[in-house]
């Protein structure tokens, strides 16, 4: 079986498709991987063949001389957004990208590499709409992987932008909205611990503790005091990318209608709330953020990065800046969360961990507002309680190998 998979965004999009693509090449099946030059080097030590045919994530990128911000257009509203706003407008804009100008472009991208390749099935980022297309195109079954995008966007909002590209491209109209997922999904979460708002049930698989292969924590970890509570803060792997493109001077368009979040500031903040936390041991990793370390107290300790699923095996809180593969992994080891969403989906990741119990939104977004948070998660039995109960629930889900034959299942009854 030839498997396609497409990878795009930060490298965590890649994190959580690698323990699928090692399943499916331990059994034998030739998988391809399209994906960009900041994530290849995640699939570099597998039996996979990689591709760096796709661009680098930036929506500036995809929006051509027809994308209409319409209402959401800078000047267009009156006086400052605030941040519910800020969140409805990202979501419309990326509803509108995705399935418009972004999906044709990753068509017109993917499009001879399938036809080359061949696959029996396309496994997809959530954000690749264009592979919905080349699916249709070539006959083929295609699922979206474990993704925040696939989590958060409304099947009916994305529908009109796909037909509308369904109609360009001479491809027959598909009236279900859900006809996006026509063979399901694939998930790490059992489905009463879904972050899922819109799909429906997945092929569901037990998430990973260890992604990287041989992977151990430094020496020093192991030296932290365990007489106290042990917080392990992270900002994921897509704001540091956004640091390092504005140290290179990439700078955000001004047709954007919401603003990308300052990855220095929110760090910097970070930092200070660990500060105000004397009664724990916090471990911040850094991701290459440059932060000012002035007078940093004995009980913070920095790090660029750790192996995470590993640490969260032992910490008593995640602080975290909600990503999928973060709660995924939080859920995984049973670790109480406190979320300080930046963008994308970790604004609706953070009301879903509130409403399932896991953790709370931070959304006093100061040092002391996020101090505050991380005690009052501390002290939740409740919320300890629920992470214990999903990691419970995650472990009676079929290793992540089962996938194989449910996938090679698929192929055989759609040849």
């Amino acid at each position: 079986m030839r498997v396609l998979c497409t990878t795009i965004g930060s490298p965590s999009h890649g994190r959580a498709q690698l323990p699928l693509l090692r399943a499916l090449a331990a059994a034998g099946h030739e998988v391809r991987v399209a994906t960009t030059e900041e994530v290849a080097p995640l699939f570099a030590h597998d039996d996979l063949t990689v591709v760096t045919c796709m661009p680098s994530f930036t929506p500036q990128l995809f929006m051509d001389e027809e994308f209409d911000l319409g209402d959401d257009a800078p000047g267009a509203g009156a006086g400052e957004p605030d941040p519910e706003q800020q969140q409805a407008a990202m979501m419309r804009f990326m509803v509108r990208l995705l399935s418009g100008p972004m999906a044709r472009k990753l068509r017109e991208i993917m499009l001879p590499l399938a036809r080359d390749f061949r696959p029996h099935l396309i496994l997809r980022d959530g954000m690749d709409l264009g592979s919905v297309l080349i699916a249709e195109e070539l006959g083929l079954p295609q699922l979206p992987t474990p993704s925040g995008s696939s989590n958060m966007l409304n099947p009916e909002e994305i529908h009109p932008g796909l037909t509308a590209l369904r109609a360009e491209f001479g491809l027959p109209a598909q009236q279900d909205p859900l006809s996006v997922v026509p063979h399901g999904r694939v998930d790490y979460v059992p489905a009463d611990f879904s972050f899922a708002r819109y799909l429906p049930g997945s092929l569901s698989y037990r998430q990973t503790v260890q992604v990287e292969r041989d992977s151990t924590l430094p020496e020093w970890v192991a030296e932290l005091p365990t007489d106290r509570p042990l917080v392990w803060a992270a900002i994921g792997t897509a704001l540091p990318m956004i640091q390092q493109r504005k140290e290179q001077g990439e700078q955000q368009p001004p047709e954007m209608p919401f603003e990308f979040p300052d990855p220095v500031k929110t760090l910097q903040s970070i930092i200070e709330a660990a500060a105000k936390l004397s009664e724990c041991t916090v471990v911040v990793a850094t991701g290459g953020v440059p932060v000012d370390t002035t007078g940093l107290p004995s009980h913070v300790h920095l790090t660029e990065r750790l192996p995470q699923p590993l640490l969260l095996e032992s910490v008593d809180l995640f602080l975290t800046h909600g990503g999928f593969n973060s709660i995924r992994e939080a859920m995984r080891t049973g670790t109480p969360l406190a979320v300080l969403p930046q963008f994308g989906d970790q604004g609706p990741n953070a009301q879903r961990v509130e409403e399932l119990g896991l953790g709370r939104e931070i959304t006093d977004r100061t040092p002391d507002g996020i101090a505050a948070v991380c005690r009052a998660v501390l002290a939740d039995a409740g919320a300890a309680a629920t992470a214990r109960r999903a990691r419970l629930r995650m472990l009676t889900l079929p290793a992540v190998e089962h996938a194989v034959a449910d996938l090679e299942r698929l192929v055989g009854d759609h040849a």
